[in-house]
């Protein structure tokens, strides 16, 4: 099983959540040969909730993942801690909508939850706690302490870092980061648009439906991460499409808001 951890649904936070942009992105996900992603949309994106009424409007829900367009859909989210960093956590639907739900006082930046709160408040959840792009220097996790980082299940070799970062200075120091705390590293392209799907992934030795089923391929390393020859090609291609088609989508946004 082919899979990405990191992925976005939409093309930015304050992006609507369009149905035919989540149709083209799961086929072009496919297309791209990808079997599973992890929908980790950031939990203070504009209407989280819209996401998971329409998957549960047009797909059905197995297991642990959404069966939507050929593509496994599991869910998740992207949450900023208080201290800068970002935190995937994937898990059962039922899972990630509460804690979503119990974010939400922390949802503008003077809010923020701390990173052991959050940590704290998954632990009764069937969750997949990723600690995303640990060198990026806006968004970093490496200045926490190894006790906190510890807590993690794993750390995400980012795409979007190899790109912005350099594809060996970000490699060796994720990689010596996950070798010293003995946590594992995986790939996640961090894409908002389908042209950055594939830059980076995971082949799985084993196909999952449940997040146990992903824990145990990840503590046993049963997968490969998989980088393309075209990774910086996928990047900046995406980053320049992305950035033309932004403006038009949060103009949309905000005459919608306006209707509303």
């Amino acid at each position: 099983m082919k899979i990405d951890f990191h992925t976005h649904v939409k093309l930015s936070k304050k992006s609507p959540f369009l149905a035919a942009y989540f149709v083209e992105m799961m086929q072009e996900a496919k297309a791209s040969g990808l079997d599973a992603i992890a929908v980790t949309e950031h939990f203070n994106t504009l209407r989280f909730q819209d996401i998971y009424e329409f998957l549960d409007q047009n797909y059905d829900y197995r297991q642990h993942y959404y069966e939507a367009e050929g593509m496994k859909v599991f869910p998740g989210i992207e949450v900023d801690i208080k201290e800068t960093g970002h935190i995937l956590l994937i898990g059962p639907r039922e899972h990630i909508l509460a804690i979503r739900e119990a974010l939400e006082p922390h949802t503008h930046e003077q809010d923020f939850i701390q990173f052991d709160r959050l940590l704290d408040l998954v632990e009764g959840y069937n969750i997949l706690k990723i600690g995303a792009h640990p060198y990026r220097s806006s968004t970093p996790l490496h200045h926490l302490s190894i006790e906190q980082l510890s807590r993690l299940d794993a750390f995400d070799l980012n795409g979007k870092d190899q790109y912005s970062q350099g594809l060996k200075e970000n490699y060796q120091q994720v990689m010596a980061l996950g070798e010293r705390l003995n946590i594992p590293i995986i790939g996640g392209s961090d894409t908002h648009h389908f042209l950055q799907y594939g830059c980076i992934s995971n082949r799985f030795a084993r196909a999952c439906e449940t997040i146990e089923e992903l824990r145990s391929n990840i503590v046993d390393r049963a997968y490969e991460i998989e980088q393309s020859s075209c990774l910086y090609t996928k990047v900046k291609a995406a980053k320049l499409v992305k950035k033309l088609l932004k403006k038009k989508l949060e103009n949309v946004s905000e005459a919608l808001d306006e209707f509303v």
